[in-house]
């Protein structure tokens, strides 16, 4: 006999339903019993903070790239790439949000049954080699500005990334009341990270001021790729693993498979599969044999544990009272 217990928590308040069929039967536990909590997602939150922060970074982004160009400073243009990374990850969250206002899961149709969900793993892949190739094209001007030395107007360098320091810091301030919040404090992190960046760039065009050294300036564009590129080297990773369908990065599959062997009645797991179904939401598909008789609170026990425990809201499990021929030495 085989129980397949299908739970979709999309919803805080739905009772739970049990059709029993007999013999061979197919139980189905709907479970609508968790919200979405992931991080750096305005959509978890509701907060204007964040969009405040969006707009606020995407106009001195802009104007940052503008003045590096005109001035010849790659230190500028690094800078305006470091805060680039934030602001393509706050796009991305709201993108997200977006989605799953069109359709996410529990709203899918047609020929896409998990939503648009996924588009969010495609934007941060695209984010990532997107802000791989810029740095490519900083170190290559970086490097060249060593043997021919371009003149900067270190007034200037100094006076926008100085702009930089305060937006940033005042925009992380935002949040500072805010640090119990994962969203929060990812945010308040990313651009206090930001300020300090940007108060480099200010400390070198006041070298530079002070020396005459041109050759500040690229020396200081290459740190700034280097922690970008440290940045992102994790973006391009755990994106690239979503795309391939592998778990998210926070997800230990062998503890949560040994967890749900775990559970009281269970004497094997089988076929147990996770996958990202975008950048904040996960889904678990796994076979669990069993000696209990009451299979929908399994599957409400099970449910549970992968919420609470590993963050996974999307669970369909199968339930087996015996091996199935696709489970050799269960």
């Amino acid at each position: 006999m085989s129980v397949h217990g299908h739970s979709h928590a999309d919803h805080d308040h739905a009772p739970d339903h049990d059709h029993d069929h007999g013999e061979g039967g197919h139980g189905h536990s709907h479970g609508h019993g968790h919200g979405h909590a992931h991080g750096h997602s305005p959509v978890d939150t509701g907060d204007w903070r964040y969009a405040v922060a969006l707009i606020v970074n995407l106009v001195f982004v802009a104007c940052e790239f503008a003045a590096g160009f005109a001035v010849n400073s790659t230190a500028l243009l690094a800078d305006a790439g470091h805060n680039l990374t934030d602001v393509l990850g706050l796009a991305m969250a709201g993108g997200a949000a977006v989605l799953a206002r069109m359709g996410g899961h529990g709203r899918a149709g047609g020929r896409r049954t998990y939503g648009l969900g996924k588009a969010t793993v495609l934007a941060a892949l695209g984010n990532a080699l997107l802000l791989i190739f810029a740095c490519g094209a900083i170190v290559f001007e970086a490097v060249s500005r060593f043997t021919d030395p371009a003149p900067t107007h270190s007034l200037t360098i100094m006076a926008v990334a100085g702009v930089g320091f305060i937006l940033n810091l005042a925009t992380a301030l935002l949040f500072i009341r805010s640090q119990h919040d994962l969203n929060a404090r990812g945010a308040y992190l990313h651009m206090m990270a930001d300020a300090g960046v940007s108060l480099g760039v200010v400390v070198a065009g006041g070298l530079m001021m002070m020396t005459g050294w041109s050759v500040i300036d690229p020396i200081v564009s290459l740190i700034i790729v280097a922690v970008i590129l440290w940045s992102t080297w994790g973006l391009f990773k755990d994106s690239v693993n979503l795309a391939m369908d592998g778990a998210p990065a926070h997800i230990d599959v062998a503890r949560l498979e040994a967890a749900l062997a775990a559970l009281p009645g269970v004497t094997a797991v089988h076929d147990l599969h996770v996958w990202g179904l975008s950048t904040s939401e996960a889904a678990l598909t796994a076979h669990l044999v069993h000696d209990r008789t009451d299979a929908l609170a399994l599957l409400q026990e099970a449910q549970s544990l992968a919420k609470a425990r590993f963050g996974v809201n999307h669970t369909t499990l199968q339930l087996e009272s015996e091996p199935l021929p696709d489970c050799p030495g269960c």
